[in-house]
């Protein structure tokens, strides 16, 4: 279609051109109609003085989508400072129904659950798409950031035979009359896949069957996932998350708008997860951190270093997947760690094992058989370098930096413990 965007209007002033997109508003007086057409780009207005073309204005739903071939005329008062005049209006579709609620309200009014039930209308509220634009400028960076650290992204099974995490929360299916799950994350594959490329990224979804009915959860989530080969040890892996969130920040900034935006220091404060239960006053035997404790954490890290960022390091090895390196001379704790964000849980990561022997013994020590893993063991048994790497939750970055109060506000068609439409 011929036609150009609303953004695109004031550099066309004097010329007769045509928009198109759905109608947002239509404000209706005595004598003109001031139609508001939304598109891509953001809004634009048009002037419509035709009694006969006002009248039939009149009869058209918000949510109809038109053409619009107009004369771009200066007007200070309207979007972009131009209007649309003397335009000749048409239909690309049938007249809307009447929606269950108003988008062109400046906040959405109906609940979030509401919402939720009509999402390919609420999508539409600039406030809801706004949210999708970050997260797709966020990945952007994730890629941008990792590409020019010299990663090469890859695209991983999301079927497959056994649990990533060897726990119970997974989603089992019956494949061709055998059992499969759909994977917690593409952690086996990534680590197989630094044997080839060195440093791999991957974006995708990854399931999690976990029954927690809470806003920082979902069942189905978009994962930001870097792996990278030939580390000294999960310090490395910390340097390279610490560029890729710069990355995705400065990626975000256009579309940031009345959002204060995190600074990523150069330098991001770490502390060892022993002195973190300190810090947030918990026992010293306390086997994680709660979200009572991740916020007191973050509120010493805005206190103490002035940074949004913190990293807590050496998480209990008995609290981490099998796959993780522990820490020399007490393993007791894990060469692990997570980056948490204005008090919240945003990143996993840590140095992985990479000798065969030492995933036999870390299998064994928890009662699990290696035969399951040997599809995913056979890479260690043909030499694999020292390697680590980390998984950012992208709907949860996205929350974080818009200040949504509930993770599904930032999601286009969640699915958690009640919800698989729409």
């Amino acid at each position: 279609m011929q036609r150009i965007l609303s953004s695109e209007l004031p550099r066309h002033a004097g010329a007769r051109v045509t928009i198109a997109g759905w109608i947002h508003r239509r404000r209706l007086l005595k004598q003109v109609a001031f139609l508001i057409v939304r598109d891509a780009s953001g809004l634009s207005q048009t002037v419509v003085a035709e009694p006969e073309q006002r009248a039939w204005l009149e009869t058209l739903p918000e949510e109809t989508v038109v053409a619009v071939e107009g004369t771009v005329t200066a007007n200070p008062a309207a979007p972009g400072g131009v209007e649309l005049t003397e335009p000749v209006v048409r239909l690309l579709g049938e007249p809307a129904q009447p929606t269950p609620f108003d988008l062109y309200r400046p906040v959405l009014s109906p609940t979030l659950p509401t919402q939720l039930d009509h999402a390919p209308l609420s999508l539409r509220h600039p406030s809801r798409a706004r949210a999708l634009r970050i997260s797709a400028a966020a990945a952007a960076g994730f890629r941008e950031g990792l590409d020019a650290l010299g990663f090469t992204e890859i695209h991983t099974p999301k079927i497959v035979a056994t649990a990533t995490e060897s726990g119970a929360n997974v989603f089992a299916l019956d494949y061709f009359g055998r059992p499969a799950y759909l994977a917690q994350s593409p952690q086996f594959y990534k680590q197989q896949m630094v044997g080839v490329f060195e440093r791999v990224y991957e974006v995708g979804p990854v399931f999690r069957a976990e029954p927690s009915d809470t806003t920082r959860h979902l069942a189905q989530y978009t994962s930001l996932d870097a792996e990278l080969g030939f580390v000294t040890d999960h310090r490395d892996v910390m340097a390279v998350l610490r560029e890729t969130l710069a990355a995705m920040v400065a990626r975000v900034a256009p579309l940031a708008e009345g959002l204060t935006l995190p600074e990523v220091p150069a330098g991001i404060p770490a502390l060892h997860f022993s002195e973190a239960l300190k810090i947030a006053g918990a026992p010293a035997d306390e086997p994680d951190l709660a979200p009572a404790h991740e916020r007191a954490i973050g509120e010493w890290a805005v206190r103490e270093h002035g940074s949004e960022f913190v990293f807590v390091t050496g998480y209990p090895m008995a609290k981490r997947p099998f796959y993780t390196h522990p820490q020399p001379g007490d393993p007791r704790w894990s060469n692990s760690f997570d980056l948490l964000f204005r008090g919240l849980e945003l990143v996993t990561g840590g140095q992985r094992l990479h000798r065969y022997s030492d995933y036999l013994a870390a299998l064994a020590a928890r009662g699990e058989s290696a035969e399951p893993y040997e599809p995913y063991l056979q890479a260690f048994k043909h030499g694999m370098p020292p390697h680590g790497g980390f998984a950012i939750g992208l709907e949860r970055f996205v929350a974080r930096i818009t200040g949504a109060q509930n993770i599904r506000e930032v999601t286009a068609y969640p699915r958690d413990l009640h919800r698989v439409t729409p």
